[in-house]
């Protein structure tokens, strides 16, 4: 089985195209009232996943619920660690707590709506629940910020959603075109 960044470059070496030479940048943003670094199993099975793919894990962190310190995490992994792809993890339900979207619409620019919509398309076929998503996808300059939920089992399954996108959409953001 082949990983995500591999089918990205056979895709573009059968249509002519030179292949995506950057190894997408990741950083991981877990945004918990309740979860520790030692609790964040959805955090943690994100770093495996995008590790799977060979791609790299610039930083793993947890947040409190809050506006604030979530929209500073997003701006430290985008502008200080340039994180290619900084993928937040909770936050995104109905809880009145649930604040991710709103401090990612804070610190962003432009929203990338396909991304979320695939992910909820990809869950309802596998629970109505993700219908209750409030997750967003957005860009901070050519950093691409994905709302993924907290529980391990939606924040995988989330990932697989998108994830045969996000090397294009990295190149694209590079400024590599299409």
């Amino acid at each position: 089985m082949t990983n995500a960044a591999e089918t990205a470059h056979a895709h573009d070496v059968a249509h002519g195209k030179a292949p995506h030479a950057h190894i997408p940048r990741v950083a991981i943003i877990t945004c918990s009232d309740t979860r520790g670094m030692k609790e964040d199993t959805a955090g943690a099975v994100l770093v495996e996943l995008v590790e799977a793919e060979g791609w790299t894990v610039v930083d793993h962190t947890v947040v409190k619920d809050d506006r604030g310190q979530i929209g500073a995490a997003i701006v430290h992994a985008a502008d200080d660690l340039d994180a290619d792809i900084v993928l937040t993890c909770g936050g995104s339900g109905l809880s009145l707590r649930d604040v991710t979207p709103e401090a990612t619409m804070d610190v962003c620019e432009r929203n990338v709506p396909g991304i979320a919509e695939a992910m909820r398309a990809y869950s309802l076929k596998i629970t109505p629940h993700a219908m209750l998503s409030r997750a967003l996808c957005m860009q901070r300059g050519r950093h691409l910020v994905v709302n993924l939920p907290g529980s391990e089992k939606a924040a995988r399954e989330n990932w697989e959603g998108i994830k045969p996108a996000l090397p294009h959409a990295v190149s694209m953001m590079a400024g590599e075109g299409h």
